[in-house]
């Protein structure tokens, strides 16, 4: 009851001919936030926080990408 937890799938849309899913990192920390950028005004919008590799993952199968496809930035 308590201990079993159900993985949430959740779509997220973006479009792709405007932004492109890359993955910020930061450089003090280390810490990996996923999200959208503005192809054009490379406005970052983050959408989830990664801090593994299912994370990732998730990340990807929600966006309807693959991993090789995504870009990371500092």
């Amino acid at each position: 009851m308590f201990g079993i937890r159900k993985k949430k799938t959740v779509d997220i849309k973006y479009d792709p001919d405007k932004e492109q899913p890359v993955i910020k990192t930061s450089i003090c920390t280390g810490e990996k936030v996923a999200g959208f950028m503005d192809k054009t005004s490379k406005k970052f919008r983050d959408v989830m926080l990664i801090r593994s590799s299912d994370e990732l993952e998730s990340f990807c199968e929600a966006c309807g990408i693959k991993q090789e496809n995504l870009k990371n930035i500092v």
